[in-house]
């Protein structure tokens, strides 16, 4: 049937939003409206006559409201096919009328369970018979029209004034869709707190994901892939998904990832003095902490300037003035802030297709969850790297051991390692990185990459000497060889910091000992692929 005369009308609303005017709508074409608990009472406060569902079903609502639309009457009223003469008859006999139109919209589930409730209390926010309901109508969609969200209310109330007092076919599939995702992703809520809140699993039998679309992308990667991103029914720890864009052009797949891996080394810093990180394709190609977020930026800046260029930048702290004029001196995609004052933000404005994001706050590094990895037949999910340097679990293994000043910058390197595509290298002088090597297949070209990269910043800068010399040097994972130590040597690192757990330690350890090095080990590694 294309068109559909919307005669009875079921509410049965936790949210009631919108619903007044709704009911008048419906009551301004004739709709018999039928309800429940609350939203009966709502409705009749609002001066409309309602049917209550006991009266239709002729049986009374019974344990704390639990039973109430389980019942052959309502289903029967939104299952039975118009036009079936089976159906039709089956109706006739048992006295079911149909239900033509059914707004519900589920106990409050998710809310109740952020707001910290006893686990009663959430239990009872298990909605049982709104879901039944919904499944029915949705599915019986080219005769019933069913709406769970008071977003829908307003298309509902225009095609119900312009085809006077129906629904038309194409509305209905779209409200059935929109339903069926709807108690798909309140059951994933569900069955998450269960899996992970409740019974304290790593890894449940079944992965309960539901994700609403955010926004839709200009494309992917790259222009001939389509993209999305999608957010989270709850946000645990907002990110930069939900950071607020102040100015610039639409942000694309590239600009959400890099800014992502900006934010999440920022962060690392969220509760140490001004901090700034400088990312391109994923990777930071410049890392400092400073007196000011201006001086940050610049150190970080000289560590690649030629990087640099069309990069992301992070800042954990507001951007003023002068870090806003300084960072419009070149080329930037992406600039993200917890805030920046007015100053910065006139200054950014002269920049049309510079996107400003404001995050408010920064993520905790600490904080637990989950990480998705599509691959061919399948998705690997593992724990998120929220692994911390443990100060008493730091092993000196040379003879010498490091100074006050170069354990500190072992610390540094080692956090910016840690976001280093593997194989990673990074050497840091004084709370600045020297040189970062990323993503080799092997850990010799990462030090020797650094390392260059080092030279070439201080040749452009007119430094006397590269800040590899008396630097710390901080690898992802184990040296498998001492070959890699060896080449950090002969570009100054005066310390190390590593993993350790190579079969071949004793060589590297010695190998340390003789180029005078002091190297200490984290017993963590922090591969990123």
């Amino acid at each position: 049937m294309t068109e559909i005369r919307i005669r009875r009308a079921l509410l049965s609303v936790s949210d009631k939003a919108g619903l007044t005017d709704l009911a008048a709508a419906l009551a301004r074409h004739g709709v018999e409206l039928v309800s429940t608990g609350g939203t009966a009472k709502a409705l009749r406060e609002a001066g409309h006559d309602v049917r209550d569902v006991s009266d239709l079903t002729g049986f009374p609502e019974m344990m704390d409201g639990r039973v109430k639309t389980l019942h052959p009457i309502v289903h029967g009223g939104l299952l039975g096919v118009r036009g079936n003469p089976e159906h039709e008859q089956a109706m006739a006999d048992h006295g079911i009328g149909p239900i033509d139109l059914l707004i519900v919209n589920l106990y409050p589930f998710a809310q109740t369970v952020a707001k910290g409730a006893e686990r009663d209390e959430i239990i009872e926010n298990i909605d049982i018979g709104g879901p039944a309901m919904i499944r029915s109508a949705a599915k019986n969609h080219d005769s019933v029209t069913v709406v769970t969200e008071p977003r829908d209310y307003q298309a509902v109330i225009e095609e119900l004034d312009s085809k006077n007092g129906a629904t038309g076919l194409e509305l209905r599939r779209a409200l059935a869709k929109r339903a069926f995702s709807h108690t798909a992703a309140y059951d994933s809520a569900i069955a998450s707190w269960f899996a992970f809140a409740d019974s304290g699993e790593r890894f449940p039998q079944t992965l309960p994901l539901a994700l609403r679309l955010g926004s839709k992308l200009r494309y992917g990667e790259n222009p001939h892939q389509h993209a999305a991103l999608y957010l989270p029914q709850a946000v645990g720890a907002p990110g930069i998904a939900q950071a607020r864009q102040v100015q610039g052009k639409e942000l694309s797949y590239n600009n959400l990832n890099d800014a992502d891996a900006a934010l999440e080394l920022v962060s690392e810093f969220r509760d140490s003095g001004p901090a700034c990180v400088i990312v391109k394709h994923a990777n930071p190609c410049g890392v400092a902490v400073g007196s000011s977020v201006v001086e940050a930026y610049e150190s970080a800046f000289a560590c690649d300037t030629v990087s640099a260029f069309g990069g992301i930048i992070a800042v954990n702290q507001p951007l003023d003035g002068a870090s806003a004029e300084a960072i419009t001196r070149i080329f930037t995609e992406v600039v993200i802030a917890p805030d920046a004052d007015e100053d910065a933000r006139a200054l950014f404005a002269a920049k049309k297709n510079l996107r400003l994001l404001l995050t408010g706050t920064m993520p905790d590094p600490s904080r637990p969850g989950l990480t998705l990895k599509s691959i061919a037949g399948g998705v690997l999910v593992q724990s998120r790297d929220n692994g911390r340097l443990d100060e008493e679990g730091l092993r000196v293994v040379t003879n010498r051991a490091p100074t006050a000043q170069e354990l500190a910058d072992c610390r540094f390197a080692w956090t910016v390692a840690k976001h280093v595509k593997s194989n990673a290298i990074v050497y840091a002088k004084n709370g600045v990185t020297s040189g970062i090597g990323a993503g080799q297949m092997n850990r010799l070209e990462s030090a020797r990459i650094a390392a260059w990269k080092a030279k070439d910043a201080a040749a452009k800068a007119g430094w006397g000497e590269p800040r590899t010399i008396g630097s710390a040097v901080a690898s992802d994972a184990f040296f498998p060889f001492a070959d890699g130590l060896l080449a950090a040597a002969e570009a100054g690192a005066t310390a190390v910091i590593q993993p350790g757990g190579s079969v071949r330690d004793d060589e590297v350890i010695a190998a340390a000992d003789e180029a005078g090095l002091a190297m200490v080990f984290t017993g963590m590694r922090h591969f990123r692929h």
